[in-house]
């Protein structure tokens, strides 16, 4: 698998597209004129396939000529610059064919010369891997002194490489010599087989199950009919679609289980080659993010869970259930009929962000006018959303499943904030010092949801609306921060399983996720056995480590929300310099520079004392 960190610590290629916390939010089909108008246009990476496949080509034969650069990179400051800058150009190019083969790929997925193309891709990223590995083992080789006097010689080698090559050498000890990186280099493309296996049961191998609504609908119930169904408004209805859908993927209970058996086995084997303690220890290290921090926002969330069990006793109430199941958990406290076109989806978040400021607005307005994305569901087509910031130089892309409810709204916000954060970063870095951390990329996602709810909240004219608000207000942290912080303690234990050498299967795993759902909502709320499963559907486990900063971010991004709310044209600039910062600093550092300390419990502190008064809001208004 391609890293997260997505070109590496002195300009590897890119990788992984930001996804969105929560799954596509389906309700309806949006105008065709929107989705014509809005449709992304990929000629602005290549006008063609024949122009990638030249790109592609061309980074193919570049690889040996980068390899060479090993003789020689040692010899001074200009030799080390030259081949540093030669790579980069490279990666820069690479990460342009990357973006347009993983781009045509989910457009539809059952397309197979789309997956061979982009398994082509990941073989080269693989290539280049190999190509490149002697970088890290010929910058410790040189030293810690002589590496500071070619940076300290040369401005340029200062500007653009400092920081990477830094970061080389504080991971010396994890660093294997050129032929132990160029073998771990060579083994990234079979270790994304267990995570292509998944995708590939999911979106086309699985006979996902059809059933009768009590309206009279038929819905298949794959990934994009689960999320359309799984909040409607009968409970009957509600049953039926989690029983099909978490029924239909336990049959493959064995096969999932194995392919992410073989995931964990991966990540354990490259803990151990690079000497790390744990495999929690490697995912934390690119960024130099304290284990502290995962280990505390987990705690603090437990110590946060009498709350979230509050919350689902004020839902039974205002549902007037019996008793609560898990297939209660996604309606709507309150309905609301209302539907948003992607027309008004970007002119209300134009409106909601403009506490950030008119340049900030500005950009979002030219950015959400041009064919940048893809933003409704049709089949054959990936699931989910996310935005792709890897095409240095162009611009973001962003594929979308989008509803005209509310929940599409707030996705069109998420993912845009993810954009302007990597326009930001990208008109201020350059290319080395532009590509941010997750820690910090979904900050700017979550602000931006802040920002939305409170607009809408100011824009409510009904008790009933304003109560929708705070609820899908206390569902955003109910899933963004208390649910990814349990995936976060369930990816732990897997990972825990997984060193210790216990047996992995799909049994065993669907006990431990039975276990934290039980205990996450409560012993007032019933949990089906089967659907326990759920792990299985979530595709973040294949990103090590990856949930827990959902959790991390949202404690953030609402803490610099009302930090920008509440203050001026000075903590504004605080925010927007995080995402300015890019990848220039490491991510606990940039937002200390800002204000915000997240090894301390404060920030989760302050989430959970948000959470509760969202609660006591929606029960004073419904008093």
């Amino acid at each position: 698998m391609i890293e997260t960190d997505r070109r590496g610590a002195i300009g590897l290629a890119a990788a992984l597209p930001l996804a969105s916390a929560l799954p596509s939010m389906l309700a309806g089909t949006a105008h065709a004129a929107d989705a014509a108008a809005a449709q992304w246009d990929l000629t602005d990476l290549y006008p063609g396939l024949d122009a990638w496949d030249a790109a592609r080509k061309q980074v193919a034969a570049a690889l040996p000529r980068l390899a060479a650069y090993k003789d020689s990179f040692g010899t001074d400051a200009p030799s080390m610059l030259k081949a540093l800058e030669d790579i980069s150009e490279v990666s820069k190019t690479f990460a342009r064919v990357y973006v347009y083969a993983s781009l045509k790929a989910d457009e539809d997925v059952r397309v197979s010369a789309n997956q061979e193309r982009n398994a082509q891709v990941m073989d080269l990223y693989a290539a280049f891997g190999e190509a490149t590995a002697w970088t890290a083992p010929e910058t410790l080789k040189l030293g810690k002194d002589k590496v500071e006097s070619f940076i300290a010689a040369d401005r340029a080698l200062a500007n653009r490489f400092a920081f990477g090559l830094r970061k080389t050498l504080r991971d010396a000890e994890h660093t294997l010599d050129a032929k132990g990186e160029a073998l771990l280099a060579a083994v990234s493309s079979p270790l994304s087989g267990p995570q292509t296996i998944r995708e590939q049961l999911f979106s086309s191998d699985i006979p996902w199950p059809e059933v009768a609504l009590s309206d009279g609908r038929k819905t298949t119930l794959d990934a994009q009919g689960y999320t359309l169904t799984r909040d409607a408004p009968n409970r009957a209805d509600r049953k039926t679609v989690m029983d099909g859908f978490f029924g239909q993927m336990g049959k493959f209970e064995s096969s999932l289980g194995a392919a992410m058996a073989a995931k964990l086995k991966g990540d354990v084997f490259e803990a151990r080659a690079r000497s790390y303690k744990s495999c929690l220890a490697m995912a934390l290290a690119p960024g130099a993010v304290p284990e502290g921090v995962y280990r505390t926002l987990v705690a603090e969330t437990n110590a946060g869970l009498p709350q979230l069990h509050r919350s689902f006793e004020l839902r039974r109430k205002m549902l007037k259930l019996p008793d609560m199941h898990y297939y209660d958990i996604y309606p709507p406290l309150v309905s609301m009929e209302r539907k948003f076109t992607l027309t008004d989806m970007r002119n209300i978040t134009l409106k909601a962000v403009e506490p950030l400021g008119p340049d900030y607005v500005k950009r979002l307005g030219a950015a959400t006018a041009a064919k940048w994305m893809d933003p409704l569901p049709r089949p054959g087509k990936r699931p989910g959303a996310y935005m792709n910031g890897s095409a240095y130089g162009v611009h973001p892309y962003l594929l979308l499943n989008l509803g005209e409810n509310y929940e599409g709204l707030s996705t069109y916000a998420h993912e845009w904030g993810h954009a302007m954060h990597s326009l930001l970063a990208d008109s201020v870095q350059p290319y080395e010092l532009s590509d941010y951390p997750i820690f910090t990329a979904e900050i700017a996602s979550t602000c931006n949801e802040v920002l939305l709810t409170e607009y809408m909240l100011g824009q409510a004219k009904t008790k009933e609306e304003k109560i929708y608000y705070l609820g899908m207000r206390l569902e955003g942290m109910r899933g963004t921060f208390f649910r990814q912080a349990m995936f976060a303690e369930f990816e732990l234990k897997m990972h825990e399983m997984a060193e210790a050498g216990e047996g992995l299967s799909g049994e065993s795993l669907t006990r431990v996720y039975l276990d934290l759902l039980t205990r996450y909502h409560g012993p007032n709320f019933v949990i089906d056995a089967p659907y326990a499963i759920e792990w299985a559907y979530i595709p973040h486990f294949y990103s090590t480590f990856y949930v827990y900063q959902y959790a991390t971010s949202i404690s953030a991004g609402t803490w610099f929300a009302h930090s920008i709310l509440n203050g001026g044209k000075a903590e504004r600039e605080r925010y927007l310099d995080v995402l300015r910062a890019g990848g220039s600093a490491d991510p606990v550092d940039i937002l200390k520079k800002a204000g915000l300390d997240m090894t301390a419990p404060d920030p989760y502190r302050g989430l959970v004392a948000d959470f509760k008064a969202t609660i006591d809001e929606i029960e004073t208004l419904m008093a």
